[in-house]
């Protein structure tokens, strides 16, 4: 991330750099803060059952892939404040470690192991980092 700066274009997609690390907050903001809504019985099935799968594997984010409402991100963000907030999020979820998150429960999909996990922070901020050419 210290290879980012106010002025790094994105190599694909609509979001200027801190709109993209706003948008990674939002994977973390779901997990530590009650910020928001949580998709009702009907949508979380169908979360569920057509979502979680390409979220939770290994296998990487195609370029434009759609994306929730809740990660939607179309005011302007300041970097240094989003950019602050998405390192202190890294730290605070390396520092709990993979067993905290073995059998919690997500915003979306429900419990999730602790590899499911790391698959989905990892390859979503992997993902943005790969759109800004970093």
């Amino acid at each position: 991330m210290d290879r980012l700066s106010p002025a790094t274009r994105p190599l694909w997609g609509k979001m200027s750099v801190g709109q993209m690390l706003a948008h990674c907050n939002v994977s973390y903001e779901l997990v530590y803060q009650d910020k928001h809504p949580k998709p009702n019985p009907l949508m979380k099935f169908i979360l569920k059952l057509l979502v979680k799968q390409a979220v939770v594997n290994e296998k990487p984010y195609k370029r434009n892939s759609a994306t929730g409402p809740v990660f939607i991100i179309k005011e302007t963000k300041d970097f240094e404040a989003e950019k602050q907030r998405l390192i202190e999020h890294l730290r605070k979820t390396q520092r709990l470690g993979e067993s905290h998150f073995h059998g919690k429960a997500s915003h979306s999909f429900g419990a999730l192991q602790g590899g499911e996990w790391n698959n989905m922070f990892y390859k979503h901020l992997d993902h943005h980092l790969h759109q800004f050419g970093v």
